[in-house]
């Protein structure tokens, strides 16, 4: 298994790498009734793809970027009712914005496996700059493995719908996703 820094390093990598949705998983976590019941739930319909340029040239120039795109109409928390409600004009407005977008513009690594994604995130509309610790694993297979994980205000993209503050403002969103090298 390979570091983040020698794949980032290396001229092999240089390319494009595709998101394997099969692979991979997109989840959120809220806390509702006044922060005592957490409500978790998957996007299950996403796309994706990135980029790395070769040579090493890891910071700065921007050697790493990609896009996912995540249909905000896949979201289930295992409760119909509520996925219609979270999927209604009061939260996502899936009609009017039906992508969450990520854009990450570049990466540096931090530690052997670590890395700090910048990134944008698109939501209803409104897009917003995020840092986002991650872990990149090379598999076995030559695979890549990002996995990160952050808390956001979804009040600061308009996602409403808190009848009487009931549904606690930070929304946690964890990524686990596989890119597979793109083939010639």
């Amino acid at each position: 298994m390979a570091t983040l820094q020698e794949l980032l390093g290396s001229p092999d990598a240089a390319g494009v790498w595709n998101l394997d949705s099969d692979r991979s998983t997109i989840t959120f976590r809220a806390k509702s009734m006044w922060g005592l019941m957490p409500v978790n739930g998957t996007f299950n319909e996403f796309s994706g793809d990135g980029q790395v340029t070769g040579g090493g040239e890891v910071t700065g120039g921007g050697a790493v970027f990609g896009r996912v795109d995540i249909r905000a109409d896949s979201l289930r928390t295992g409760i119909k009712m509520r996925d219609r409600h979270l999927r209604s004009a009061d939260f996502f407005d899936v009609e009017k914005f039906p992508d969450i977008s990520i854009v990450v513009t570049a990466a540096e690594p931090s530690g052997e496996e670590g890395a700090r994604l910048r990134a944008s995130v698109t939501v209803k509309g409104t897009t917003l700059p995020i840092e986002l610790p991650a872990t990149v694993r090379v598999l076995d297979d030559g695979a890549a493995r990002v996995t990160t994980q952050a808390t956001v205000d979804r009040s600061q993209f308009d996602v409403g719908g808190n009848l009487l503050g009931m549904v606690t403002k930070p929304v946690t969103i964890s990524c686990d996703l596989v890119f597979t090298r793109a083939t010639n």
